[in-house]
C-alpha cells in the first residue's frame, strides 16, 4: 500500500464486523496506528460472548500493524471519553475519528416500541455525538483531525426502520454542525453514505422483509433488484482513507454516497422555490395556501407513498 496515514492514529467504532473492519484493516495497512472499538454485541445490540476486536486487532498485527482493542460502549458517554482517551495513551494523538457502530431493530411505525426506538437512537446518534464530542476536545488542542460519520441513504426516508432512518439522519446535521464549529481549528467532519452487504443489511430476516415490501408495492422492483446484488463492505475503506488523509484537509461537512465502483455527493439542503405576498408584511390565509401550493411550489410534485384505495368488491 502506499502509507496515506502513516504515523497518523485514530478511533474507529463497530470496527470488530462489516464496514468498520473494512476500514480498520485498510486503514492500518495504510500505516495508521488504530483503536478497533467492538463491544461484540448481536445486530440488535444484545449481548453476545464474541470478541471480533481482538480478532481485527491480531490480524492487523500479524502483517507488523500497530493496534489495540476496545469493548467499551458508545452508547455510554463515559465509555466513549475513554475510548478516546485509549488513542491518546498509546499512541500520543487521536487523528481520526470513524463512527461506524450501529445497530437494527425493524419495525414498522405503528408497532415499533419504545425500546426499539431508543436503542437505535442511542447507538446510531447519540454514540456518534459521544465519541466525536470527546475527540473534539483533543482535535481542537492539537488544531487538526478529521472524524467521518457513516450515514445511510435511508436518512432520505425508509420503510420498516422509521428509527434507523432518524438516526441517520440526525447524524447528517450532526456532521454539517460539527464541520462548522470545528473547521476553524483545522478539524473536518464528513459523513459516508455506503451501500455494502453485511450482517446489518441482508439476513435472511431482512431479505424476507424486503420481498414483502416488494410484494405489497413499498419499494420498486428496481429497488429490490438494487438491495438483492448489494456489493461488499471491501469497496468502502478507501474514501475513508481519503476523508482521513492530508489530501482531504478542504473537504468538510459533505455527505458522500459510496457503492462499488460509484461515488457520489449529496446536493445541499437547500430552498428551491418560494412563493410571496404582494403587499409587505402580509401574511397568508388558508384559502390562499390551499390555491396557489399546488400550482407553484409544487408543481409536478407526486406523493412518495399514496393512499392505497381498496376496489369495491361487486354485490353478489
Amino acid at each position: 500500500m502506499s502509507e496515506k496515514l502513516k504515523g497518523k492514529s485514530g478511533v474507529i467504532t463497530g470496527a470488530g464486523r462489516g464496514i468498520g473492519r473494512e476500514i480498520a484493516l485498510a486503514m492500518a495497512s495504510e500505516g495508521a496506528n488504530v483503536v478497533v472499538v467492538d463491544p461484540g454485541v448481536a445486530r440488535d445490540g444484545s449481548a453476545t460472548s464474541a470478541a471480533p476486536a481482538d480478532e481485527v486487532v491480531a490480524d492487523i498485527q500479524k502483517k507488523g500493524g500497530g493496534a489495540i482493542a476496545n469493548f467499551g460502549s458508545v452508547v455510554d458517554f463515559k465509555a466513549a471519553e475513554s475510548i478516546i482517551k485509549a488513542c491518546v495513551d498509546k499512541f500520543g494523538r487521536i487523528d481520526f475519528l470513524v463512527n461506524c457502530a450501529g445497530i437494527l431493530r425493524e419495525r414498522m411505525i405503528w408497532n415499533m416500541s419504545e425500546e426499539e426506538w431508543d436503542a437505535v437512537i442511542a447507538v446510531h446518534l447519540k454514540g456518534t455525538f459521544n465519541c466525536s464530542r470527546h475527540a473534539c476536545v483533543a482535535m481542537r488542542e492539537q488544531k487538526a483531525g478529521r472524524i467521518i460519520n457513516l450515514t445511510s441513504d435511508a436518512w432520505r426516508g425508509t420503510v420498516g426502520q422509521c428509527n434507523y432512518g432518524a438516526a441517520k439522519g440526525g447524524i447528517v446535521s450532526l456532521t454539517r454542525a460539527i464541520a462548522r464549529e470545528m473547521g476553524r481549528y483545522g478539524v473536518t467532519c464528513n459523513a459516508l453514505c455506503p451501500v455494502a452487504a453485511t450482517r446489518m443489511t441482508m439476513t435472511e430476516e431482512v431479505k424476507a422483509g424486503m420481498k414483502k415490501r416488494l410484494e405489497a408495492g413499498l419499494v420498486t422492483k428496481e429497488a429490490y433488484e438494487g438491495f438483492a446484488s448489494m456489493p461488499g463492505p471491501e469497496f468502502i475503506p478507501p474514501m475513508a482513507i481519503y476523508l482521513a488523509s492530508d489530501a482531504a484537509a478542504n473537504i468538510n461537512g459533505q455527505v458522500l454516497h459510496v457503492e462499488r465502483g460509484r461515488v457520489a455527493i449529496y446536493s445541499e439542503p437547500v430552498e428551491i422555490k418560494a412563493i410571496y405576498k404582494s403587499e409587505a408584511g402580509g401574511a397568508w390565509s388558508v384559502d390562499e395556501l390551499e390555491e396557489y401550493i399546488p400550482k407553484t411550489i409544487l408543481t409536478g410534485y407526486v406523493n412518495p407513498a399514496p393512499p392505497v384505495r381498496e376496489e369495491k368488491k361487486p354485490a353478489s
